[in-house]
């Protein structure tokens, strides 16, 4: 996943990241909302005076966040006052499949929804109405953006019922680092910093300081530190293959040989990871706590300069990159690197740009006026918009220079770092979750500023630049390999493939994921005496699931994405 999310915060290693409508109305616009003929067009009626105002209702079951609405921010104020439209945000508190179970079963469902892992169970329940009449007449601006993509939009009965979130116009390195293993910059500093290519060569680094230092900031020093929380379990769960050079498929791996995919859950790799994990509880550097622990637990954990590493995606850590980078101790800051099991093996971390259709946004058979919420959505892709909405106002939140290049001043970074003002400016409403472009704009700046080497560079502190100049590096993605070309991989990734709840894949991963959580936490902390013993007793368990159809289902994406069909 995936996959990033607020797009521009902290520097260092900052972080950036409905199917709508009533039957009875068939998807009419209310009164003064005219029908775009062209991009042009749509800006003008979107914009056009007569509309009258109305205000939707958004859940966000994917991330976490204030509720309000969206006018309340300056940029939802500026698309209010270019559409008339303003969005009440929900975010999800609690269990997903709870919350949407709730949701469903009453049959009052807000306007707009990102389901987030929860799609399929939307899907399922015909909770999204089909886009493709209302996206004809009213999204000639979307239909663009999705040009590149739009055979791999509809559902197997030819209907769009989602609109994913980023199309990519090509491949832009990220000041926010992908899947690593993070630690501390006091460690490297302390061991005068060492290069570090191998998982061993890290847990020995954490247990030589942690020797050295049993406390920080007047508490125990935490080794290693893992997120199992509900849906983030991945987080535990992923590292398994990246450490044997291979990219992130979801629940299998391919051989690039044959083009055949195998599991993940039983492999040796799955094995080896798990084993050192287990070394390292033996060795008393593994946060116990860390596998029953609610992902706030966690972030407050790094927050407090404790925890030596762990592994994590840069989007999920944005919060305790803000907490540290206030609190001003650089010691306790984190880098990343993508560590492997052996030497010499060809890390690949980094994705190229990739179109994911599990994952997007969608219009709810409760919805009140389908068609203008394709009009807004339509109205916020234009590159005008984007821009407005990844970078700000030009001259107060960015300036350009005589080439065209955007650029922030120190200024704007460190006002822009700031939560609260994220918050009322309105980048935290805006920067994923909705129909969004990625990658480059035509006039070459980057979508996103923390992908702009004008922002990157100004945006690092006196810390940042100390550690980038003792390994060498321009940038902290510098530790990575350039991503493989995506050509090579027709088929990547073969996690967005979609999934029928109910499907033997889809129950495949579900028995999977549930005996993972039960057999993780018991292999790290076993003694070490009896971990052979156990892991051969999960891969019984296992092996008694339904193997080979997951993987017949897995090899048929493969197949008919190389031929060119959505999957």
């Amino acid at each position: 996943m995936k996959g990033s999310h607020i797009r521009y915060l902290a520097p260092a290693v900052a972080a950036i990241v409905l199917l709508a409508g009533c039957a009875k109305d068939n998807g009419a616009p209310s009164s003064g909302s005219a029908a775009p003929a062209s991009a042009s067009s749509s800006a003008e009626s979107s914009a056009a005076p007569a509309l009258q105002p109305v205000t939707f209702t958004y859940f966000n079951a994917a991330s976490a966040g204030k509720d309000g609405n969206t006018n309340e921010t300056t940029l939802g104020k500026i698309l209010e006052e270019q559409t008339g439209v303003n969005f009440r945000m929900e975010h999800l508190v609690g269990d997903l499949n709870t919350k949407l179970g709730v949701m469903l079963a009453g049959g009052d469902l807000p306007d707009v929804v990102v389901p987030d892992a929860g799609i399929d169970k939307m899907l399922d329940a015909k909770a999204f109405i089909p886009l493709n009449e209302l996206l004809d007449q009213y999204g000639p601006n979307l239909k663009k953006l999705y040009e590149p993509y739009w055979d791999q939009l509809p559902a197997e009965d030819g209907s769009i019922y989602i609109l994913p979130f980023a199309a990519s116009k090509g491949f832009v390195p990220d000041m926010y680092q992908p899947g690593a293993f993070y630690i501390q910059r006091g460690v490297l500093k302390e061991f005068g910093y060492p290069k570090l290519e191998t998982l061993d060569e890290y847990f020995d680094l954490i247990k030589r300081y942690k020797e050295k230092y049993p406390e920080i900031n007047g508490a125990g020093t935490i080794g290693f530190e893992a997120l199992t929380d509900d849906w983030r379990f991945f987080t535990l769960s992923n590292p398994a293959a990246t450490l044997a050079g291979l990219p992130s498929e979801g629940e299998v791996y391919v051989d690039m040989a044959t083009k055949q995919a195998h599991v993940t859950g039983d492999a040796e790799f799955t094995k080896r990871w798990l084993q050192t994990l287990n070394k390292a509880n033996d060795e008393g550097l593994f946060d116990r706590e860390s596998l029953v622990a609610k992902y706030d637990q966690y972030i407050a954990k790094l927050s407090s300069g404790r925890v030596l590493g762990f592994f994590d995606y840069g989007w999920q850590i944005t919060p305790a990159v803000q907490n540290l980078l206030q609190a001003g101790d650089d010691d306790r800051q984190y880098i990343g690197f993508p560590l492997v099991l052996d030497p010499g093996v060809r890390e690949q971390y980094m994705d190229p740009p990739v179109f994911a259709t599990n994952r997007g946004i969608g219009i709810t058979t409760s919805a009140k006026d389908p068609a203008r919420i394709v009009q807004f959505f339509d109205n916020m892709v234009k590159e005008e918009n984007q821009k407005l909405l990844f970078w700000g106002e030009p001259g107060s939140m960015y300036e350009v220079d005589g080439k065209g290049r955007f650029y922030r001043t120190k200024e704007q970074i460190e006002q822009i770092a700031d939560p609260e003002f994220q918050q009322s400016y309105g980048f935290k409403y805006f920067s994923y979750y909705w129909p969004m472009g990625a990658g480059l704009y035509e006039d070459g700046n980057a979508y996103f500023p923390d992908r702009q080497p004008e922002v990157i560079s100004a945006s690092y502190t006196e810390g940042d630049k100390k550690i980038l100049e003792a390994y060498g590096l321009q940038v902290f993605t510098d530790v990575y390999r350039e991503p493989a070309d995506v050509e090579e991989r027709k088929w990547y990734p073969v996690w967005t493939a979609a999934k029928q709840q109910g499907s033997p894949e889809q129950m495949f991963e579900q028995k999977k994921m549930d005996l993972q959580r039960k057999w993780f936490p018991r292999l790290i902390l076993a003694e070490p005496s009896k971990f052979e013993a156990m892991w051969e007793e999960y891969v019984g368990l296992f092996r008694k699931l339904d193997v080979k159809a997951y993987e017949d289902w897995a090899n048929g994406v493969i197949q008919d994405r190389l031929a060119g069909k959505k999957r």
